[in-house]
């Protein structure tokens, strides 16, 4: 029975906007889950620099390193790793996660996309995906657990509750000539 009485009432009911509770609960965590994803490429994408830059991790194309200053590997190593750690850390997420993927479209086109129009046929599907993930950040921040949270004075998805409840509270203030 779905009545008020009825103890599982608020489970079957469809909250503001029609979304369910298990939407609710999914929309809540979204901060969380943007700034796992944040985390994760931004630990890959340091990774490929760390790779080609020191070889580490099996080094630049099947080992070793890209020698300095040579043109465009070295400079890709260096942005994948320097912006690779900015976006793990959730520091300067936008502008990083911009560079980054600049770098990304620029390594699909001059490299990969000569040599056929679509990625699964010219081996660009990492670069194309770690382009548009990255700019995903751009639109998107950093997410929750980030440290350009902590620079705005916000910690994590509680910073939108806390304005949500200070906007409330100027609305609900009475004006006083």
């Amino acid at each position: 029975m779905n009545t008020p009485n009825n103890p599982n009432h608020q489970q079957n009911v469809k909250g503001p906007g029609g979304l369910s509770t298990l939407a609710g609960r999914l929309d809540r965590s979204q901060p969380y889950a943007l700034g796992l994803f944040r985390v994760v490429v931004g630990l890959l994408f340091a990774c490929h620099g760390a790779a080609s830059l020191f070889g580490v991790l099996g080094g630049a194309m099947g080992g070793g390193t890209v020698p300095a200053g040579t043109w465009p590997g070295w400079y890709a190593a260096v942005i994948q790793l320097g912006a690779g750690g900015l976006v793990l850390f959730g520091l300067g997420t936008r502008s990083a996660a911009f560079l980054a993927s600049g770098s990304m479209a620029y390594a699909y086109f001059k490299v990969h996309q000569p040599e056929s129009l679509f990625p699964l046929q010219n081996g660009g599907e990492t670069a194309a995906l770690f382009c548009w993930a990255f700019v995903l950040l751009v639109f998107t921040g950093p997410g929750a657990l980030a440290l350009d949270n902590l620079f705005r004075g916000r910690v994590g998805a509680g910073a939108t509750a806390r304005r949500t409840n200070e906007e409330h509270e100027e609305q609900a203030t009475p004006v006083t000539a």
